[in-house]
Protein backbone atom coordinates (compact mmCIF):
# COMPACT_ATOMS: atom_id res chain seq x y z
CA UNK A 1 0.00 0.00 0.00
CA UNK A 2 2.82 2.35 0.90
CA UNK A 3 4.54 1.61 -2.44
CA UNK A 4 1.35 2.45 -4.35
CA UNK A 5 0.99 5.76 -2.48
CA UNK A 6 4.65 6.69 -3.08
CA UNK A 7 4.30 5.88 -6.77
CA UNK A 8 1.23 8.11 -7.02
CA UNK A 9 3.05 10.93 -5.26
CA UNK A 10 6.00 10.62 -7.64
CA UNK A 11 3.70 10.68 -10.68
CA UNK A 12 1.91 13.74 -9.28
CA UNK A 13 5.22 15.51 -8.65
CA UNK A 14 6.37 14.83 -12.22
CA UNK A 15 3.13 16.24 -13.64
CA UNK A 16 3.29 19.29 -11.37
CA UNK A 17 6.94 19.84 -12.28
CA UNK A 18 6.14 19.64 -16.00
CA UNK A 19 3.30 22.13 -15.52
CA UNK A 20 5.59 24.55 -13.67
CA UNK A 21 8.24 24.27 -16.40
CA UNK A 22 5.63 24.98 -19.07
CA UNK A 23 4.40 28.00 -17.14
CA UNK A 24 7.94 29.38 -16.83
CA UNK A 25 8.59 28.82 -20.55
CA UNK A 26 5.38 30.61 -21.52
CA UNK A 27 6.20 33.48 -19.19
CA UNK A 28 9.66 33.92 -20.70
CA UNK A 29 8.27 33.83 -24.21
CA UNK A 30 5.66 36.45 -23.35
CA UNK A 31 8.26 38.69 -21.76
CA UNK A 32 10.54 38.33 -24.77
CA UNK A 33 7.76 39.15 -27.21
CA UNK A 34 6.78 42.27 -25.32
CA UNK A 35 10.31 43.52 -24.66
CA UNK A 36 12.38 42.20 -27.57
CA UNK A 37 15.74 43.90 -28.02
CA UNK A 38 17.39 44.16 -31.43
CA UNK A 39 21.19 44.05 -31.63
CA UNK A 40 22.57 46.09 -34.55
CA UNK A 41 26.25 45.54 -35.47
CA UNK A 42 27.76 48.51 -37.31
CA UNK A 43 30.90 48.73 -39.47
CA UNK A 44 34.13 50.54 -38.61
CA UNK A 45 34.98 53.71 -40.50
CA UNK A 46 37.89 56.04 -41.18
CA UNK A 47 38.43 59.43 -42.79
CA UNK A 48 41.73 61.20 -43.40
CA UNK A 49 42.17 64.96 -43.77
CA UNK A 50 45.16 67.33 -43.56
CA UNK A 51 46.58 67.06 -40.03
CA UNK A 52 44.11 64.45 -38.74
CA UNK A 53 42.81 60.92 -39.25
CA UNK A 54 39.42 60.10 -37.71
CA UNK A 55 38.36 56.51 -37.01
CA UNK A 56 35.40 54.76 -35.41
CA UNK A 57 35.64 51.16 -34.19
CA UNK A 58 33.55 48.68 -32.23
CA UNK A 59 30.28 50.46 -32.89
CA UNK A 60 26.97 48.71 -32.20
CA UNK A 61 23.47 49.54 -31.00
CA UNK A 62 20.74 47.77 -29.04
CA UNK A 63 17.22 48.97 -29.88
CA UNK A 64 14.27 48.44 -27.50
CA UNK A 65 10.63 49.51 -27.35
CA UNK A 66 9.93 52.29 -24.88
CA UNK A 67 8.63 51.25 -21.48
CA UNK A 68 5.83 53.77 -22.07
CA UNK A 69 4.46 51.36 -24.72
CA UNK A 70 2.71 54.20 -26.52
CA UNK A 71 3.96 53.48 -30.03
CA UNK A 72 5.74 56.85 -30.21
CA UNK A 73 8.80 56.01 -28.14
CA UNK A 74 11.81 53.76 -28.28
CA UNK A 75 15.17 53.42 -26.57
CA UNK A 76 18.59 52.76 -28.09
CA UNK A 77 21.84 51.94 -26.29
CA UNK A 78 24.90 52.81 -28.37
CA UNK A 79 28.55 51.83 -27.99
CA UNK A 80 31.73 52.63 -29.88
CA UNK A 81 35.19 54.20 -29.87
CA UNK A 82 35.92 57.45 -31.77
CA UNK A 83 39.60 58.31 -32.25
CA UNK A 84 41.43 61.31 -33.69
CA UNK A 85 45.10 60.98 -34.63
CA UNK A 86 46.14 64.65 -34.79
CA UNK A 87 49.51 65.47 -36.33
CA UNK A 88 49.17 69.23 -36.72
CA UNK A 89 47.32 71.70 -34.49
CA UNK A 90 48.22 74.95 -32.75
CA UNK A 91 48.35 74.82 -28.96
CA UNK A 92 44.86 75.73 -27.76
CA UNK A 93 43.41 77.41 -24.71
CA UNK A 94 39.88 76.45 -23.74
CA UNK A 95 37.67 79.52 -23.49
CA UNK A 96 33.98 80.39 -23.70
CA UNK A 97 31.96 79.18 -26.66
CA UNK A 98 31.73 81.69 -29.48
CA UNK A 99 28.25 80.63 -30.50
CA UNK A 100 25.07 82.52 -29.59
CA UNK A 101 24.93 83.36 -25.88
CA UNK A 102 28.11 81.34 -25.28
CA UNK A 103 26.51 78.16 -26.55
CA UNK A 104 28.03 75.62 -28.91
CA UNK A 105 28.03 76.43 -32.61
CA UNK A 106 25.58 74.99 -35.12
CA UNK A 107 25.70 71.34 -36.21
CA UNK A 108 27.85 70.48 -33.19
CA UNK A 109 30.72 72.87 -33.81
CA UNK A 110 32.63 73.80 -30.68
CA UNK A 111 34.28 77.14 -31.63
CA UNK A 112 35.57 77.61 -28.09
CA UNK A 113 39.28 78.27 -28.46
CA UNK A 114 40.75 74.76 -28.73
CA UNK A 115 40.75 71.92 -31.22
CA UNK A 116 38.26 69.24 -30.28
CA UNK A 117 36.91 65.76 -31.04
CA UNK A 118 33.17 65.37 -30.52
CA UNK A 119 31.05 62.29 -31.15
CA UNK A 120 27.35 61.49 -31.04
CA UNK A 121 24.37 60.55 -33.17
CA UNK A 122 22.08 62.19 -35.69
CA UNK A 123 18.52 61.09 -34.89
CA UNK A 124 15.63 61.72 -37.26
CA UNK A 125 11.89 61.04 -37.29
CA UNK A 126 10.40 60.16 -40.69
CA UNK A 127 13.50 61.63 -42.32
CA UNK A 128 16.09 59.74 -44.34
CA UNK A 129 19.59 60.45 -43.06
CA UNK A 130 21.43 58.46 -45.71
CA UNK A 131 24.34 59.60 -47.86
CA UNK A 132 22.19 61.80 -50.12
CA UNK A 133 20.78 63.74 -47.17
CA UNK A 134 24.22 64.25 -45.61
CA UNK A 135 25.87 65.39 -48.85
CA UNK A 136 23.00 67.80 -49.55
CA UNK A 137 22.88 69.10 -45.99
CA UNK A 138 20.28 67.61 -43.67
CA UNK A 139 17.08 69.62 -43.78
CA UNK A 140 14.31 69.86 -41.25
CA UNK A 141 14.40 71.11 -37.69
CA UNK A 142 17.98 70.81 -36.37
CA UNK A 143 19.02 71.14 -32.76
CA UNK A 144 21.78 69.92 -30.46
CA UNK A 145 21.07 67.79 -27.42
CA UNK A 146 24.08 67.54 -25.11
CA UNK A 147 24.55 64.45 -23.03
CA UNK A 148 27.07 62.62 -20.91
CA UNK A 149 28.25 59.07 -20.40
CA UNK A 150 26.69 59.01 -16.96
CA UNK A 151 23.00 59.29 -17.81
CA UNK A 152 20.22 58.95 -20.32
CA UNK A 153 19.67 61.50 -23.10
CA UNK A 154 16.04 62.31 -23.86
CA UNK A 155 15.02 63.49 -27.34
CA UNK A 156 11.55 64.66 -28.37
CA UNK A 157 11.08 64.33 -32.12
CA UNK A 158 8.20 65.25 -34.38
CA UNK A 159 7.78 64.20 -38.04
CA UNK A 160 10.52 65.69 -40.20
CA UNK A 161 12.72 66.71 -37.27
CA UNK A 162 16.41 65.91 -36.87
CA UNK A 163 18.52 66.26 -33.71
CA UNK A 164 22.26 66.09 -33.18
CA UNK A 165 22.73 64.15 -29.92
CA UNK A 166 26.19 64.65 -28.47
CA UNK A 167 27.50 61.70 -26.47
CA UNK A 168 30.82 63.17 -25.35
CA UNK A 169 33.82 65.25 -26.44
CA UNK A 170 37.47 65.84 -25.65
CA UNK A 171 39.55 68.98 -26.09
CA UNK A 172 42.73 68.70 -28.17
CA UNK A 173 45.40 71.05 -26.81
CA UNK A 174 48.36 69.68 -28.79
CA UNK A 175 49.19 67.06 -31.41
CA UNK A 176 48.58 63.44 -30.37
CA UNK A 177 46.01 60.65 -30.32
CA UNK A 178 42.68 61.32 -28.60
CA UNK A 179 39.85 58.84 -28.06
CA UNK A 180 36.29 59.02 -26.81
CA UNK A 181 34.94 55.63 -25.76
CA UNK A 182 31.30 55.09 -24.85
CA UNK A 183 29.46 51.92 -23.86
CA UNK A 184 25.68 51.49 -23.64
CA UNK A 185 24.99 55.23 -23.74
CA UNK A 186 21.20 55.50 -23.57
CA UNK A 187 19.16 57.67 -25.93
CA UNK A 188 15.40 57.83 -25.35
CA UNK A 189 13.28 58.97 -28.29
CA UNK A 190 9.73 60.18 -27.64
CA UNK A 191 7.03 61.73 -29.78
CA UNK A 192 7.93 59.99 -33.05
CA UNK A 193 4.96 57.88 -34.13
CA UNK A 194 6.55 57.07 -37.51
CA UNK A 195 9.81 55.40 -38.38
CA UNK A 196 13.04 56.71 -36.88
CA UNK A 197 16.66 56.49 -37.97
CA UNK A 198 20.02 57.24 -36.42
CA UNK A 199 23.63 57.37 -37.54
CA UNK A 200 26.86 58.15 -35.72
CA UNK A 201 28.96 61.23 -36.36
CA UNK A 202 32.42 62.18 -35.17
CA UNK A 203 33.62 65.74 -35.70
CA UNK A 204 37.23 66.89 -35.32
CA UNK A 205 37.83 70.65 -35.44
CA UNK A 206 41.36 72.02 -35.82
CA UNK A 207 41.81 75.67 -34.86
CA UNK A 208 44.29 78.14 -36.27
CA UNK A 209 44.86 80.08 -39.46
CA UNK A 210 43.99 76.97 -41.47
CA UNK A 211 40.84 75.98 -39.61
CA UNK A 212 39.39 72.64 -40.62
CA UNK A 213 36.40 70.55 -39.66
CA UNK A 214 36.47 66.84 -40.49
CA UNK A 215 33.32 64.75 -40.05
CA UNK A 216 33.14 60.96 -40.13
CA UNK A 217 29.63 59.53 -40.41
CA UNK A 218 28.57 56.02 -39.49
CA UNK A 219 26.13 53.71 -41.20
CA UNK A 220 22.45 54.67 -40.78
CA UNK A 221 20.31 52.20 -38.86
CA UNK A 222 16.65 51.87 -37.97
CA UNK A 223 15.48 52.49 -34.42
CA UNK A 224 11.92 51.35 -35.05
Amino acid sequence: MREIQNSAVRRGARVAGAGAAAAVAIGLLSTGAANADTFVPLPDGQKAAPGVTVTRTGEHAVVSPSLAANGAGRVVWVSGIATADVTDTPDGTVGPDNGPVNQAGSNNSSTHGASQISTGYIVGCQVSIGEDAVSAGISGSLSLNGGSLGGSIGVNLGPGQVHFVQIDYKDILKAGTYSVEYRDAEIQIQGCAGYAQARAYTVVEIIGDHYSKTTLYGQPFSIG
